[in-house]
């Protein structure tokens, strides 16, 4: 058992040849000069502003775009389409965009198979052929012909309708699966006869951020919000609630388990049950640090709830249980977090006896095969460690290199465990580990048609603003040349405690291979360095991420490896806030700015969806006076200047975005057309039909990354594509 954090994306490149001379030289060698094609100056929509303000402790702040926050009016829709037009008949004139897109697609266009798991008597995998918009579930029985289980590609015609979680009841002979339309967050679950495939009842609608934790074989737990009022896509929810459902009963029968009171009033409820059916494990979060924690012990009839954690001082969750003796994760009085172990009949922190002690690096832990695996963060790389149920390390596994894994994970009877190994210039190798002997074997090497060999990942420490050391990971191709010429990916996140550690991407291997440089720093507002670099990059320290990201650019500027003329920055979600706030703060930093669904209005950021949960990273602008100035301080939104020459800027966002709502970026798009000084472009590509990121087809992936690398490029004075 693991628990997972959902955020990542990925993607690779083939060599072209038969070209002249010319085209086997570098990016910086390359013929860089005024483009090849000159634009028609750009002439941007017409922007209403109204004459919307708000009050904030006596301050007046205008929102003149506020009419764009409806996502429903036909005066939005006509606002997009238009928006639109001009982003893709600027993007059309790119000469050498369609090259691109061919070399994502011969790259992207390999088998790619998923690790095994058993389900009853079959054992399944994900399968994707090469360009299918979504994987495919695979099974076989046995020795026998592997079939298709559930091909999400038939979910929709524009492979827009995605496959979310899939879970079986405890036999395996019955599947629940979620699926998200159009990239939402809301989702409805099937449930099917998992031997003939027929589908058993009408399907739970009106779900959201859920997961599906079966109880034997009867049915299981689920949860979800009340439909808001107004737009679904924007509505704010807070409500959160955990439900049970029994198969074969109508979902308005459904027993609500945990919420819907004032007492229990949530933004984010989970329930998960043991593998043994013995507890049900409540967590209940009102932001995205930090967790109540209630059991429910499923043996006894009528069962109420015991308290094990009952306040919000820490991120804990039960992983595993030997009978009444609980296992926890927590990062309580250990920033960097351990495992501990109670008595479910007294589980609060105070009868907690350490299990697997704090360390110095971050733990993530799983189980499987009757261990626990604690894989730890070495500055941003894994060190994994296999401990048997008796606390005593039994051996650490021995990994490929520097890279990323995901930690082996299975069920207790499981004696074969797969886990992933990749970096930024490795794609990713599935290893089968023998829980016994110890053994890592390659199960499944990456199809990939990109040679690693030919690259370098290096892992530099530079110095931020206030002299805080901040680890940072350079790939390029050997043989670089410190020139300041090499056109420059610099892509960070830096918040809600999320790592960013090494993995292979399509699109960046594209990027590799074209002779750009990648850097990704790890930057404070993470977690890499455990809640205490979570919280350095938190309210009223997030100047500090920023900072970090400034001082990274300037860091690859100072050692050659780029220049403000070769320099893109680029980010999403949080990431793309970094972007905004960066670009506003030192326009001088970079020649292309890429924000990608990015929360921009730090005013009114907590007003939509369920925005208010991340006030723990950001607080809010109501809550004191200090901390709306700091907020308008950094907005990008509140932070656009006119007569300033911005970056060549490509907002990108996505229609069905209910995660970052797109008004965030339409508002930022519109200050910078309204303002911007230079005659750089400042362009927004609005997906329709699409969400936050996850479940997007790959056809709309590829072409989305043939664009942002194509806008960068040439406004980077690119003229042609060199080939390898």
């Amino acid at each position: 058992m693991k628990k997972l954090s959902v955020l990542a994306v990925a993607g690779v490149l083939a060599a072209c040849s038969g070209e002249s001379p010319e085209a086997t030289k570098s990016m910086s060698e390359a013929e860089v000069a005024a483009p090849a094609v000159q634009m028609a100056a750009l002439t941007y929509p017409q922007t209403r502003k109204g004459d919307i303000t708000d009050t904030y402790f006596g301050t007046q702040i205008a929102d003149p775009y506020r009419w764009l926050e409806d996502d429903r009016s036909a005066e939005t829709e006509a606002w997009v389409k238009s928006q639109n037009k001009v982003t893709f008949d600027y993007l059309d004139q790119i000469p050498y965009r369609h090259t691109l897109k061919q070399r994502l697609e011969a790259l992207w266009n390999y088998e790619k198979v998923g690790s095994p798991f058993k389900e009853g008597d079959y054992t399944y995998f994900y399968r994707n052929d090469g360009l299918q918009n979504q994987y495919v579930v695979w099974r076989k029985k046995g020795d026998g012909e592997a079939e298709v289980f559930l091909d999400p590609n038939t979910f929709s015609e524009d492979g827009t309708t995605s496959l979310s979680t899939l879970k079986f009841s405890k036999d395996g002979s019955i599947a629940a699966y979620s699926v998200s339309e159009g990239g939402s967050d809301w989702r409805k679950i099937y449930i099917i006869n998992a031997e003939t495939k027929e589908v058993l009842e009408q399907p739970l609608v009106d779900v959201k951020f859920s997961g599906i934790s079966w109880k034997g074989n009867e049915g299981f737990y689920y949860s979800s919000y009340d439909k808001p009022e107004g737009s679904e896509l924007s509505a704010k929810t807070d409500q959160h609630k955990l439900y049970y459902h029994k198969l074969g009963q109508a979902q308005s029968e459904d027993a609500l388990v945990f919420g819907g009171t004032e007492a229990q009033k949530r933004r984010y409820v989970s329930g998960t049950v043991t593998e043994d059916d013995h507890y049900l494990m409540i967590s209940g979060a009102t932001s995205t640090s930090g967790n109540d924690l209630f059991i429910v012990d499923l043996t006894k009839a009528d069962a109420s709830l015991v308290p094990v954690v009952t306040d919000f001082d820490s991120d804990t969750y039960v992983i595993d249980n030997q009978g009444s003796k609980l296992f926890l994760v927590t990062d309580r009085g250990a920033p960097n977090k351990k495992i501990v172990t109670v008595d479910a009949a007294n589980p609060t922190p105070e009868n907690w006896q350490d299990f697997i002690a704090e360390t110095e690096h971050v733990l993530t832990a799983s189980t499987g095969g009757g261990y626990f695996f604690a894989e730890y963060m070495v500055d941003a790389l894994s060190k994994v460690y296999q401990y048997d149920y008796n606390g005593k390390q039994v051996r650490e596994i021995a990994l490929p290199g520097p890279g990323s894994v995901s930690s082996p994970d299975g069920k207790r009877e499981d004696k074969t465990l797969y886990y992933t190994f990749t970096n930024y210039k490795t794609p990713s190798t599935i290893f089968a580990f023998d829980v016994e002997e110890g053994v890592s074997s390659v199960y499944r090497e990456s199809g990939a048609k990109f040679d690693p060999a030919g690259y370098e990942s290096k892992q530099v420490f530079y110095t931020s603003k206030d002299g805080t050391k901040v680890p940072m990971l350079i790939t390029y191709k050997k043989g670089l040349k410190l020139d300041g010429k090499n056109p420059t990916i610099l892509y960070g996140y830096g918040g809600f405690n999320i790592s960013l550690t090494p993995s292979f991407s399509i699109p960046n291997a594209v990027w590799l291979e074209l002779g750009g440089v990648y850097a990704v720093p790890n930057l404070r507002g993470g977690g890499e360095y455990g809640k205490r670099w979570h919280d350095a990059g938190t309210k009223l320290q997030k100047q500090n991420v920023f900072d970090d990201f400034i001082a990274a650019g300037e860091y690859l500027v100072e050692q050659g490896y780029t220049s403000s003329n070769y320099l893109a920055i680029r980010g999403g979600s949080n990431g793309g806030l970094l972007v905004g706030a960066v670009m506003t703060q030192r326009p001088d930093l970079a020649k292309v700015a890429l924000p990608a669904v990015g929360v921009m209005d730090m005013l009114r950021y907590h007003t939509f969806t369920a925005g208010a949960g991340w006030a723990y990273d950001y607080g809010t602008a109501e809550q004191s006076r200090e901390m709306f100035e700091y907020l308008k301080g950094y907005s990008p939104v509140h932070n656009v200047k006119a007569g300033v020459n911005y970056p060549a800027t490509l907002v990108t966002t996505a229609d069905h975005d209910d995660r970052v709502v797109p008004a965030h970026s339409f508002k930022f798009a519109a200050e910078l057309q309204s303002k911007q000084s230079g005659a750089a472009p400042t362009l927004i590509r609005i997906e329709t039909n699409a969400g936050h990121g996850a479940g997007t087809p790959v056809s709309k992936s590829i072409e989305q990354y043939a664009d942002i690398f194509g806008f960068t490029l040439y406004n980077m004075g690119v003229a042609e594509l060199p080939q390898s």
